[in-house]
């Protein structure tokens, strides 16, 4: 069993739902991400999305895609993401880490090859935007071959076709977008996402998580209550954008830990 598979069954079990954060591995600066990390961890994190930067973030509004330019104006590079989710696990061997990116990186290095380096560094899951599942067979083999789970999007676009390719491709959860549009962007309908939730759950089996237009603890119980996780990625960018270096890490884990409180108050909800 995974460690996402792990950390999902145990918050089911004390009926808690997950907090999943996203940061962009390099932003501000590659020093400041391990800290980063370590600080979501802190604030309650129960798994940690883990952006690979990249100069053409289809899937990212304005905020992540700053954040990217800033990590690649940095030096920021696939290599030095794994070697800083190794340095993660040399400190933290519980909380799952997915890198969260696009397919150009990893074709440059090799599927395999790439796949291989990920579960060596303690990489527990991937989240490649533009490898829908009809289109990475060998990826996904490469992947499973490696254990790692393999995390795909849905969207309120999505067939049930669609439904069916992720359940037969995917593991570990489902990302659900909220919206239609790039992350960051437009205000969520909670009906609508309270009906598409049980659909997804019964057609791919797997616990779904909720990303985009989550803004704050309030927004983050709404949809705690109807998903099994919430994804908030946008927002944490930005309160990382805002703060002074030196403060960024202490104001991260304290925004994230009035996340976890709110989620809490869902307890076996």
């Amino acid at each position: 069993m995974s460690r996402i598979q792990s950390t999902f069954q145990q918050l089911q079990r004390s009926g808690r739902k997950a907090l999943i954060p996203f940061i962009t591995a390099g932003d501000p600066d590659g020093d400041l991400t391990l800290p980063l990390m370590r600080a979501l961890v802190a604030g309650g994190a129960d798994i940690i999305e883990l952006g690979v930067p990249f100069s053409d973030p289809m899937a990212d509004g304005p905020t992540i895609q700053r954040a990217s330019e800033r990590a690649l104006a940095g030096g920021m590079s696939l290599k030095r993401v794994l070697d800083i989710v190794r340095s993660f696990r040399a400190v933290d061997d519980i909380t799952p880490v997915v890198l969260m990116g696009y397919a150009n990186p990893i074709e440059a290095w090799g599927q395999a090859a790439f796949a291989a380096a990920a579960r060596d560094a303690g990489v527990d899951g991937v989240l490649v935007v533009d490898y829908p599942p009809e289109e990475c067979v060998d990826f996904t083999a490469a992947v499973r071959a490696a254990g790692l789970d393999q995390i795909f999007m849905l969207a309120p676009t999505s067939s049930e076709q669609r439904f069916r390719d992720v359940a037969r491709s995917g593991s570990g959860y489902i990302y659900y977008v909220s919206l239609k549009g790039v992350t960051g962007a437009a205000t969520l309908d909670f009906d609508e996402i309270g009906r598409r939730i049980p659909q997804i759950r019964a057609a791919v089996g797997m616990p779904v998580g909720v990303g985009f237009g989550i803004r704050d603890a309030v927004s983050a119980k709404k949809i705690g209550a109807l998903a099994d996780a919430v994804v908030i990625g946008s927002r944490i960018v930005e309160e990382i954008e805002a703060s002074p270096r030196e403060q960024a890490v202490e104001k991260l884990e304290a925004f994230v830990r009035g996340l976890r409180a709110a989620l809490d108050e869902l307890a076996g909800v």
